[in-house]
């Protein structure tokens, strides 16, 4: 059995779409300002949804909820934390935690993102 796909609701799909393509490699499947739909190497399916839609005037997911990125290496982690903050976001140093090299952040969309190795 393999997960189909997940839903976040964002603050902003567009921003939240073309972040998740440019940094993490998302392939782009079309949307538009209130849906939009993005894969993964494996295929995996991610929706995002206009916080609009479901009526809400503000994102908030619990404090430890995240979606993570998995890179074949500690450089991988650094280059990406690298990137980001050349880029103008708001990311920590990675550092050792849980077994893994990673960083998390709040990502475009208002949730969280960990980036491991």
């Amino acid at each position: 059995m393999n997960l189909n796909h997940l839903n976040l609701t964002v603050t902003d799909v567009q921003e939240t779409y073309q972040f998740l393509e440019k940094y993490f490699g998302m392939e782009g499947k079309g949307g538009n300002k209130n849906i939009a739909f993005l894969t993964d190497a494996n295929g995996m399916i991610l929706t995002l949804t206009s916080m609009k839609l479901g009526g809400v005037d503000r994102v908030t997911y619990p404090p430890n909820f995240h979606i993570g990125f998995g890179q074949p290496d500690a450089d991988a982690v650094n280059a990406i934390n690298a990137r980001l903050k050349a880029d103008g976001y708001d990311v920590p140093e990675p550092s050792r935690q849980h077994g893994s090299w990673t960083f998390y952040f709040t990502a475009p969309g208002g949730f969280m993102v960990e980036v491991l190795a």
